[in-house]
């Protein structure tokens, strides 16, 4: 058996407006095509799970430890609508899923990212894990 990795596919509407002149039969159709994709997805045992995000949220930085912003503060167009986090064999392989994506015809974009097993500063350290 073929080991597998970790990906994350973050979802961006970059023109949310398409929905808007969409029919209510329409958005139905565009639901359901979505979640025959996530359900797919799943009956090949490589969904680990994935949810929308909410619009709104907030911006914790250093840069001003009194404030704590409103956000989030990508263009709206490129805000992050949500993710999933999926099992696959490789990068091509997720990249495959990713372009499966139903709602790529509305203007959507998917991210394709593999989940790393520590950060860059554990990395740069020599560890082999984040709490070596």
């Amino acid at each position: 058996m073929q080991s597998q990795s970790s990906f994350m596919l973050i979802f961006r509407d970059t023109t949310p407006e398409k929905y808007e002149s969409l029919s209510d039969v329409e958005r139905k159709q565009s639901l359901d095509r979505w979640n025959a994709w996530y359900d797919g997805i799943a009956a090949n045992g490589q969904m680990n799970h994935g949810h929308p995000l909410q619009p709104a949220g907030r911006l914790v930085s250093s840069r001003s430890r009194d404030a704590v912003f409103d956000g989030p503060f990508s263009e709206a167009k490129e805000a992050i609508g949500g993710y999933f986090l999926i099992t696959a064999r490789d990068l091509t392989e997720a990249v495959e899923i990713a372009e499966r994506c139903p709602n790529l015809h509305y203007g959507m974009t998917v991210e394709v990212r593999p989940v790393a097993t520590m950060c860059h500063l554990a990395k740069d350290l020599g560890m082999t894990s984040m709490r070596s």
